[in-house]
């Protein structure tokens, strides 16, 4: 008798399906993934195709620390078929417990997971995203150090002629960043018409230094002062004595540099700021300090909190309320006290007439 097969071992050729007939390029299709990948190379191919190509130096390398020293390590080899909101759940535990991380910082590695996690999802790698129901740290206030008018009085006339000078009043008089204080090039600024422009930054990576355009648009912004004679007439002296002195100053070189006329390094420029005030016996204070007591300052003299925004980069008041909350929380009370005295002057008022 012949053998017969069993007609479900028959194999069955299909061609492949053909590319659609599109009039346009069509996108270049990466590797096949399913949700058997491990965490740690989903991240990895994650950086490669969606990350690095779009997002500034800075940022890649912030999100490259997080997955190098915390990420790969504890979660890397697991399975993205495997990932739960309480295993996730748990890593932000141990980040805390173990690694000592402040809720900020797990905030930050909790907004990189549920990035990395949302693209899987959109691409069908998973079918839901693990971390959309996860449950990371409050965020917390961070108390950042700022000056009185007086200590700040003090500080501008222990710096007058000193290095640190103009960068510091750039600081408190503009409520400038680090990254834009050193970015600024003499092209950025007007001595005619008092004005300057942040264009541009300089901030670190690890301790590279990176020149790139300001994070958002916003940031990017004119500034008027012809109304700081002190700080325009220093730009104008500092400007002059640099020519005679044969010191960069064309139109592409920075503002801000060493006593030996090169750019300064940023993170060493806090450092001197830093010495510089334990050496006159100031309080610390640090160039973001210095951005936050022009913020007090403003908000002090009641300038409208949308001018205070716009001076400041940001892209709306709400954000520079948020930020600045612990500052403007006195507001708070001096309203609540010129209340309190109108209900009690109105009170005095109709008994005398009564």
């Amino acid at each position: 008798m012949p053998h017969t097969y069993a007609h479900s071992n028959r194999i069955t050729l299909r061609p492949l399906a053909a590319s659609p007939a599109v009039g346009f390029p069509l996108p270049h299709a990466g590797p096949a993934t399913n949700a058997n990948v491990s965490l740690g190379s989903w991240l990895e191919l994650w950086m490669d195709d969606q990350i690095e190509p779009c997002r500034a130096e800075t940022t890649v390398n912030g999100y490259r620390n997080i997955i190098r020293n915390h990420l790969r390590p504890a979660l890397g080899r697991v399975r993205l078929a495997d990932l739960t909101p309480e295993l996730i759940n748990g890593y932000y535990q141990w980040l805390s417990e173990e690694k000592g991380l402040a809720p900020n910082t797990i905030r930050k590695h909790h907004v990189l997971i549920h990035t990395a996690l949302k693209a899987a999802f959109q691409q069908g790698v998973i079918p839901v995203n693990p971390a959309q129901r996860a449950t990371p740290p409050r965020p917390t206030s961070t108390d950042v150090l700022y000056y009185t008018p007086a200590r700040l009085s003090r500080l501008l006339r222990e710096v007058e002629g000193q290095p640190l000078e103009l960068p510091v009043k750039l600081a408190c008089h503009l409520g400038l960043r680090r990254s834009e204080v050193l970015g600024l090039r003499w092209r950025d600024v007007d001595l005619q018409t008092g004005l300057l422009s942040v264009r541009w930054v300089r901030t670190t990576v690890g301790y590279r230094v990176v020149e790139k355009p300001p994070k958002t648009a916003d940031s990017c912004r004119t500034l008027s002062i012809g109304a700081l004679d002190g700080l325009l007439e220093l730009l104008q002296e500092l400007r002059a004595q640099r020519q005679l002195d044969d010191l960069p100053c064309g139109p592409d070189d920075y503002l801000v540099l060493t006593p030996d006329g090169v750019p300064w390094h940023p993170n060493v420029m806090s450092a001197d700021l830093a010495d510089f005030v334990a050496e006159h016996r100031l309080p610390p204070i640090t160039f973001h300090g210095l951005r936050h007591t022009f913020a007090s300052m403003a908000n002090s003299a009641r300038v409208p909190m949308y001018q205070i925004s716009r001076a400041m980069g940001h892209a709306s008041p709400n954000i520079t309320q948020r930020i600045y909350t612990h500052l403007f929380d006195q507001t708070h009370g001096e309203v609540l006290a010129a209340v309190a005295n109108t209900i009690v002057n109105a009170g005095f008022t109709s008994i005398t007439s009564a």
